[in-house]
């Protein structure tokens, strides 16, 4: 797989491999977006504003949670359809969209852990009764890590194209030595300030985000102008480049295997068969446990299947909700 020369580091991803140049771009594909729908709403969350967006009255409560560095626009096409039945809330993790975005280390850890608890938080104190969650890459992780922890608060999980988590330590360690190395190699090259910033400036411009998306998704055409707003819009807000470099060091933490087999509510898993970052044959393994329900595969679809192909999702998603109501 071949990606623009313009901006990587090409001595270092010479040496990575295409898996590992892959996941790290894939860091980059959410990069920071924002929400661009209607009514966004502003919660505080141990003194950090958190942006959320819901809709619709009755029914179950549905929150869906984005992958890394997107943000509850990639929800756009799916909030309208799932209110239709549901009590439906997206959220901006913090760190990204138009949620707060605090200095790494200093006053906040971009970790699941953290991730999961602001998920189980929020439907505490925001919801109000126990909710379906609905995650998308990163975010599949960070719903079962919420799961997982509390279970009284969550009813069910759907997975739509779960991380891998393909560059942690753990997996890592069983690679050849070659590439057993060459992540950290960048990922320490990454943290020196000036190569990092460079690094992240060179890698938010427009038509960088087309090519990566244009990867990410099987049809080009669903790659739209509008896209590409929600994803970009972000990239300048203070604290991006820290989020973006900070979780690119992040090689530790739960990986679904962890978390799959202690879940205690219901579970589907949706993929999009054509996912070049979380191959489909992987997915399947993953999700061959006990705790997972029911595994859809959606032909012909990429790493985001709720956006690229709501109109195959949507319903799966609507099904599978109204079993649990």
């Amino acid at each position: 797989m071949r990606f623009p020369h313009h901006y990587i580091l090409p001595v270092i991803a010479l040496h990575l491999g295409d898996r590992v140049t892959i996941a790290l771009l894939q860091s980059l594909l959410y990069m920071t977006s924002i929400a661009t729908p209607t009514a966004n709403i502003t919660w505080m969350w141990r003194g950090h504003q958190i942006n959320y967006q819901t809709a619709g009255e009755t029914g179950a409560a549905v929150l869906l949670i984005h992958g890394f560095g997107a943000s509850v626009g990639h929800w756009r096409k799916n909030i309208p359809v799932l209110a239709e039945s549901c009590r439906c809330y997206a959220i901006d993790l913090i760190g990204f969209g138009a949620s707060a975005k605090p200095q790494p280390g200093a006053e906040i850890e971009y970790t699941f852990e953290t991730w999961g608890e602001l998920v189980v938080d929020f439907c505490r104190e925001i919801i109000g009764s126990p909710t379906i969650l609905v995650g998308n890459s990163i975010g599949c992780i960070v719903a079962l890590q919420a799961a997982v922890t509390n279970p009284e608060l969550v009813k069910g999980v759907a997975l739509l194209n779960c991380s891998l988590r393909l560059l942690h330590d753990r997996k890592r360690a069983k690679m050849p030595f070659y590439r057993r190395w060459g992540t950290p190699i960048l990922q320490s090259i990454l943290t020196v300030p000036a190569i990092g910033k460079f690094f992240f400036k060179q890698l938010a411009q427009r038509k960088v985000v087309r090519n990566i998306l244009r990867q990410a998704y099987h049809h080009p055409e669903a790659v739209s102008e509008e896209l590409i707003d929600i994803l970009m819009a972000p990239a300048a807000d203070p604290g991006a480049a820290d989020v973006f470099l900070k979780f690119t060091a992040y090689s530790w933490g739960p990986l679904p295997e962890d978390l799959l087999p202690q879940l205690t509510c219901p579970a589907i898993a949706i993929w999009g068969a054509a996912d070049p970052w979380e191959p489909i044959a992987l997915g399947r393994d993953l999700m061959n446990v006990p705790t997972v329900d029911e595994f859809v595969e959606i032909p012909d679809v990429g790493h985001c299947p709720q956006d690229e192909a709501p109109e195959l999702v949507n319903p799966v998603l609507s099904n599978w909700i109204g079993k649990l109501a």
